[in-house]
């Protein structure tokens, strides 16, 4: 008998051993790659230390460089070969092979070898590779294959900042232990058995054999150019895919000036461990957080500001000469990186038809890919090319502006102009502002605009607060204030304003609804508000009427969102199509602590919402001042307990500033009096 939910868990793809042992070797072996740029990059600058800045630059670059070609140039050749041999004893070999090259490097301790052997490394690579892929389908159930392939991919990047830690750490023991050495060497060593266990860990696969006649791996730069063909279809999908790249290409270059940078600040090899670590941490976390702190905010506008977020971070990393705090810039760096991935990814599986999305996720890894490695590549070059420059300033002070400042510079504002332009591009809430619309994502609150108020559309005031505030009354009492003036006023309530509300209402407030789930209930006033608005509030409004209602939408806000402890923003959006977007033009809040507004009822007369504990409408009230406290220039709060007449007078202050102009005419011979007109 299968277990009912076994395949959701990840541990339910380990707990099967042959698979358990394959990703302990992908484990080590994605750790090791990561380890491996580190310290050889490191290394490279070691190898150069007493050369020009160029050559520094030039040797860092060139290690990139040898890591890239093998699998731009090598790959059909690879995966064509590996369909044709032994899996197990590929990928054996290929491990053995990569112990032998790391372990040479540092005995041999030249840049010429080092460069050889990191060619070699990652032709061997090609191998072991295809190897893998082909082996996984075999060793996990087709219903379990997902699972086991989104635990390959969290593992090849989330090995990442635990390798750059442990480089920082090899490093500084070297230094401490080893004062003579090159502090890149114990990294290698430690690189080299890490590829030793792999190949022993493999070794014990007894049920992996054959040649992998069912996986060939086709050249990187083919899967882009096949895959631009489905992808480049879609203008959406073609932005997303270059805002995306550039994400990546912004924290590449971070990756590949850092040797040098960190060199030029006096940091060693442990402080260029850490500001690639912080990168990568700072990747995971925005993956992570970025739309979960967000949920409910526009992923089109999200896209187009975690770039510029991220080329802000890159101007500052530039010009910013501190290396503690570049390590710390780099995390958010990072961030805005993660975020724009994970929010394009989210965004093309939208957009991107099912038979199509496949492909157009493995071309954007693939396109990333390259492009990661071109930026490491190319960016020491052109590092190198600018060289070391001092700036005077202001008497005798100086400014360092190496060609990694200048690299960063162009790479940030590159990365601001793409936030920007796919901003502006994708932007799908065009004409409210970004400011509140962010700040009331935050609040759990979305931000709805309030339409100008013109001469000829009637106003729209309601009148909220907490049981036993007194909204009745005062809406009554400025309903009576504004006909004294001559408007045509329509007073109303919810819920019962309809023959459908007063049945709904019915239902709402009777005590013997007690089996009503709270998501019942906020699609029952949901209802009732839907129909209020079309046959009562929407045909005043469109005459031009002023509509006093007593309780609009804030009230489900607070008691369902903040009183039942629901989803403020889902009932928002709710509520936004039950209305049609009509707001209230002023909301009027009378707030009064739940025990004084309680009092003013008997128990045997309280209704459902009435006979609530006190926490619940402690809860209430809370929510209706957090939500006039998100725009506050649409609210009043008005303290209820005061006296009453003190209460109307403010409220009509307040009023008097929403009035339409002109004052309609009569309204001198109705009150005998001559009412002021506002500028």
């Amino acid at each position: 008998m299968t277990r009912t939910g076994a395949t959701s868990e990840p541990r339910g793809v380990l707990s099967i051993k042959p698979f358990r042992r394959l990703w302990i070797a992908l484990t080590l072996s994605s750790f090791g790659d990561w380890l491996s740029i580190l310290a050889l990059t490191a290394l490279a600058g070691t190898l150069t230390a007493g050369d020009s800045y160029q050559v520094r630059s030039y040797a860092v670059g060139g290690v990139l460089i040898v890591k890239m070609l093998p699998a731009v140039i090598l790959g059909p050749l690879g995966g064509a070969m590996a369909d044709r041999l032994d899996r197990r004893l590929t990928m054996v070999i290929a491990d053995l092979c990569r112990f032998g090259l790391f372990l040479s490097i540092p005995l041999v301790g030249t840049l010429t070898w080092l460069f050889v052997a990191t060619f070699l490394v990652e032709c061997v690579t090609l191998f072991w590779m295809p190897a893998k892929e082909a082996t996984v389908p075999n060793l996990v159930p087709k219903e379990k294959l997902e699972q086991a392939n989104q635990l390959s991919l969290f593992t090849t990047y989330g090995s990442a900042p635990v390798a750059a830690g442990l480089f920082a750490i090899l490093t500084l023991i070297s230094g401490a232990a080893f004062p003579k050495a090159r502090q890149a060497d114990l990294a290698l060593y430690f690189n080299a058995v890490t590829f030793l266990i792999s190949a022993i860990t493999i070794f014990t696969l007894k049920t992996v054999r054959g040649p992998a006649r069912q996986v060939s791996v086709p050249s990187v730069l083919g899967q882009i150019v096949a895959g631009w063909r489905f992808a480049g279809s879609s203008p959406l999908v073609r932005g997303l895919t270059i805002g995306m790249t550039g994400a990546f290409a912004a924290g590449g270059v971070v990756i590949g000036v850092a040797p040098v940078y960190v060199r030029s600040m006096h940091g060693g090899d442990p402080a260029y461990g850490m500001v690639f670590g912080a990168v990568f941490v700072g990747l995971a976390l925005g993956m992570f957080l970025g739309p979960r702190m967000l949920r409910g905010f526009s992923r089109r506008r999200m896209f187009g500001l975690s770039l510029v977020f991220a080329g802000l971070a890159l101007v500052l990393i530039a010009l910013v000469q501190n290396i503690v705090i570049v390590v710390f810039l780099s995390s958010f760096l990072g961030a805005g990186a993660g975020i724009a991935w994970v929010t394009g990814y989210t965004l093309i599986g939208l957009e991107v038809a099912d038979e199509l999305r496949g492909r157009t996720f493995a071309f954007l890894q693939s396109l990333v890919r390259v492009v990661l490695l071109l930026t490491l590549a190319l960016v020491p070059l052109l590092v190198g090319k600018i060289g070391a420059h001092s700036l005077k300033l202001l008497g005798k002070t100086s400014y360092r502006f190496d060609g990694t400042n200048a690299v960063l510079l162009i790479a940030a504002v590159l990365a601001l102009v793409v936030g920007v332009v796919a901003y502006r591009q994708m932007d799908d809430r065009r004409g409210i502002p970004l400011g509140r619309d962010l700040l009331g994502t935050l609040r759990g609150v979305p931000y709805v605009p309030v339409e100008p108020i013109t001469r000829n559309r009637g106003v729209l005031i309601a009148f909220e607060g907490g049981e036993g505030a007194g909204k009745t009354t005062q809406s009554r009492l400025a309903a009576i204030w504004l006909r004294d003036h001559g408007y045509d006023v329509v007073t109303t309530q919810e819920p019962g304003a309809t023959k459908v509300g007063m049945r709904l209402r019915a239902i709402l407030l009777d005590k013997e609804s007690t089996g009503l789930s709270s998501r019942a209930e906020t699609l029952l006033y949901a209802a009732d508000r839907a129909d209020h608005v079309a046959a009562v509030i929407a045909p005043a409004i469109r005459r031009g009427a002023i509509v006093v209602t007593d309780r609009y939408i804030d009230s489900t806000l607070a008691y369902q969102g903040y009183g039942r402890d629901l989803p403020v923003a889902e009932i928002a959006e709710v509520n936004k199509w039950a209305t049609g977007g009509l707001l209230p033009d002023l909301t009027i809040v009378l707030d009064v602590p739940p025990e004084t507004g309680l009092k003013r009822f008997a128990p045997a007369a309280a209704d459902r919402m009435e006979s609530e504990p006190k926490e619940f409408h402690d809860a209430v009230r809370r929510g209706f001042r957090e939500l006039a406290a998100a725009e506050p220039h649409r609210y009043l709060v008005v303290d209820a307990s005061q006296d009453p007449q003190a209460v109307t007078r403010l409220i009509q202050d307040r009023i008097r500033e929403i009035l339409p102009d002109p004052i309609p005419l009569g309204t001198e011979d109705a009150t005998s009096t001559f009412p002021a007109i506002r500028d």
